[in-house]
Order: C-alpha cells, then sequence, then structure tokens
C-alpha cells in the first residue's frame, strides 16, 4: 500500500471525526461554524489525478452530510470546490515548478497560500450555505454566516499549516 494513500486516508479520518465530533459543535455568535472539510480539498497535490480529488472529495461530503444530516449539501459544495481546486492552483504555482508540487505554504509561500486558500473557502461557504438555506429571504444572516464561517475556517486552516512538518 502507498504511503500516500495511508497518509491521505489517515488525513481523511481525522479531519472527518474532528468536524462531526468537534468542529459541528461550535457556533459563534449563532452564525460562524468552522468547516474544516475544504482544507482536505486544498492540500492535493499539483500532479493528483483530477478522478481521485473528485471521489475523495465526494465521499469527505457524503461521511460529512451524514454526520450532520444535512442531505447533500456538503457533497455538493466540496465536488464543486474539488473541481475547481487544479485548476485555480495552476494559477498559483510557478510555470516551471515541479509536478509533484504539493500545495502548502512552505511552497507556495504564505501570501499565495493565503489567497488560494480564501478562493475555496469562500467558494465553499458560499455554496455551503446557500444550498442548506434554499432561500434569499434572511439573506443578512446568510451573509454572517458565510463570511463568519470563512474567516472561522482560514484561521484554523493557517493555523494547522502552521503546525504542517516541512
Amino acid at each position: 500500500m502507498p504511503i500516500d494513500l495511508i497518509i491521505r486516508t489517515s488525513l481523511f479520518l481525522v479531519i472527518t471525526l474532528s468536524q462531526a465530533l468537534v468542529l459541528n459543535r461550535i457556533q459563534l455568535f449563532g452564525v460562524a461554524m468552522p468547516l474544516l472539510y475544504v482544507y482536505f480539498v486544498v492540500m492535493f497535490p499539483r500532479s493528483y489525478p483530477k478522478w481521485a480529488i473528485l471521489s475523495w472529495s465526494f465521499l469527505m461530503g457524503l461521511l460529512a452530510d451524514m454526520f450532520a444530516n444535512t442531505p447533500g449539501v456538503t457533497s455538493a459544495s466540496l465536488v464543486v470546490v474539488a473541481l475547481v481546486q487544479p485548476y485555480l492552483l495552476e494559477l498559483f504555482v510557478p510555470r516551471d515548478a515541479e509536478p509533484s508540487l504539493a500545495s502548502a505554504a512552505r511552497t507556495l509561500g504564505w501570501g499565495r497560500f493565503l489567497t488560494f486558500s480564501a478562493i475555496l473557502t469562500v467558494l465553499f461557504c458560499l455554496l455551503f450555505f446557500s444550498l442548506e438555506a434554499f432561500s434569499f429571504f434572511q439573506w443578512p444572516r446568510w451573509l454572517l454566516s458565510v463570511v463568519g464561517s470563512a474567516l472561522l475556517t482560514l484561521g484554523l486552516m493557517m493555523t494547522l499549516e502552521t503546525l504542517r512538518k516541512p
């Protein structure tokens, strides 16, 4: 069994269980919730097959939907983010970079990594809360949820990125 598969599977389990058992219980001011699932999608390297990114993301979204009782909301949001991730990553890596370049702050630089992560996180939060609410009658609450959750998720992602080993 390749070491990458073991690492990715353990990371998958840690992120899914921490989100389901701990992070889903956190709600700041009743609107902002950390959604760490997107960090799993952000971390896929440049040369990873697109079908595998979509498969991992769908499986994580499916498990998240089962734990949080949100049928299809997380799955759909993560799959769309997984569709965008490889193409967006190409915009942030140098043209002469190696194909196996990992998307991390140490390889991309903090500015590029933060921008890359912020775009994917905001896209995820927009899709997640739009599908969850399925109406715009309470748009101030929707907007607070999107912005608050995106900022909270980005803060958590950057904290985890500083703890990540090179």
